[in-house]
């Protein structure tokens, strides 16, 4: 029986870096890995249930030089999508070597990664094994502190169709099911009902936030101790209109085609000019920096037939409800949160995250609220680092969560 178990891209990036990404997405696409292909139909059993695994590793760096000192299983297992069907997720499970010497059980954090693409080849469990995972450095550190990790690579990422990107719903499902894999995989020799929490920054804020606000009724047997969520994507209409003509307008892409994949009633590509057509296809097989390099600047009014932005479709129906149906803040979280913030993030706008971070608070949780001065959004994410580390450990070591509501 198992030790506590009862069951046994911005300027701040080099150009080094963006050109090796670019490397890893070229070296991957089209590959299509046995172990990501799911079974027809999916087995019996449970949202978090195993489907299957295997030994994986976990490379800090693109060289290979620094390998994580944890064990590495690749996991694909059952979870929820936004309409409620079982789908297959793949992702990642990350056991530290050394013996956890807190408090209590080892917890384990379900960790939401931040944009990583649409293509197969993008997936945080292919990432980390090549080196090629840009938010590494902060998994490591949570390794570091003696957490288990788990780390979905959401729905449709890896796995066939498509990445349902920023969907509130299916990432929310998807980060809290990772964390009940991870404690039924003996092989990861994680406690079965320990201590957990939710993180992620940006696309990931976003995920750890709905995961929140979605484990009271969905994942309520989750011992939920709290949720960091960094530069949340919480109102995709206010993010749509700050990146259209902007450098990161490849992630208005990855929004659309996530959205025609989740309603497919929406059929975007009818909205879509010849060349608009032509991105909406280019942008299903690429990786954030693909999409940085290929798609900056893109103004959608250059790709709609009407010559209108695919913003001003926002406020009309069915695309209204649609985008409305992905608002975090809407629902209270069951735990404590942290939020973080940039005012000069130049991707996620400030203002929507604060709004949400607002609503929670009228519901009558408890937020902390942190604003920053980093310029641009990944700025913001290396400045959330150690605010992150220090509030989690807050939050396993049993100290009361200190919320600033009605401060900000």
């Amino acid at each position: 029986m198992r030790p506590g178990s009862r069951r046994g891209v911005s300027a701040a990036v080099s150009a080094a870096t963006i050109a090796a990404l670019l490397t890893f997405g070229a070296q991957q696409a089209g590959a299509a890995p046995s172990f990501y292909d799911p079974p027809s139909p999916l087995p019996a059993g449970a949202p978090g249930d195993i489907i299957r695994h295997e030994p994986s590793t976990f490379y800090v760096d693109p060289v290979k030089l620094v390998k994580a000192d944890a064990d590495v299983q690749r996991i694909m297992y059952r979870s929820t999508d936004t309409h409620g069907k079982a789908n297959a997720v793949t992702g990642t499970v990350l056991t530290p070597k050394k013996a956890w010497t807190g408090a209590g059980e080892r917890p384990v954090i379900g960790y939401a990664a931040g944009t990583q693409g649409v293509g197969d080849q993008c997936a945080p469990s292919k990432a980390l094994a090549a080196g090629m995972e840009y938010e590494g450095p902060f998994i490591a550190g949570l390794l570091l502190r003696g957490y288990g990790v788990v780390v979905t690579d959401y729905e449709g990422l890896g796995t066939p169709g498509v990445h349902t990107y920023v969907n509130r719903a299916a990432e929310g499902n998807a980060v809290l099911d990772s964390i009940r894999a991870a404690q039924r995989l003996p092989e990861a020799n994680l406690p079965d009902s320990g201590p957990v929490a939710t993180a992620g920054y940006s696309q990931g804020g976003g995920a750890s936030a709905s995961a929140a606000e979605l484990q009271p009724s969905y994942a309520p047997e989750l011992k939920l101790k709290g949720s960091y969520a960094g530069a949340v994507p919480a109102d995709l209409a206010e993010v749509g209109k700050n990146i259209d003509g902007h450098y990161a307008f490849g992630f208005l892409g990855f929004t659309l085609v996530s959205m025609d994949a989740a309603y497919p009633e929406l059929n975007i590509p009818a909205l879509l000019n010849a060349k608009g057509v032509e991105a909406f296809e280019k942008v299903k097989q690429e990786c954030t920096a693909d999409a940085i390099f290929a798609h900056a600047f893109t103004q959608s009014k250059n790709l709609t037939k009407d010559g209108r932005p695919l913003t001003a479709y926002l406020g009309e129906e069915p695309f209204k409800t649609r985008v409305g149906e992905q608002l975090i803040g809407a629902r209270k979280p069951g735990v404590p949160t942290l939020v973080v913030h940039s005012a000069l993030d130049d991707i996620v706008p400030y203002a929507q995250g604060r709004t949400m971070a607002r609503s929670w608070c009228a519901k009558g949780a408890k937020v902390q609220f942190s604003t920053s001065l980093v310029p641009t959004h990944v700025g913001g994410a290396i400045r959330a680092f150690p605010e992150a580390f220090a509030w989690l450990e807050g939050r396993f070591a049993g100290l009361p969560a200190v919320g600033n509501c009605g401060l900000f």
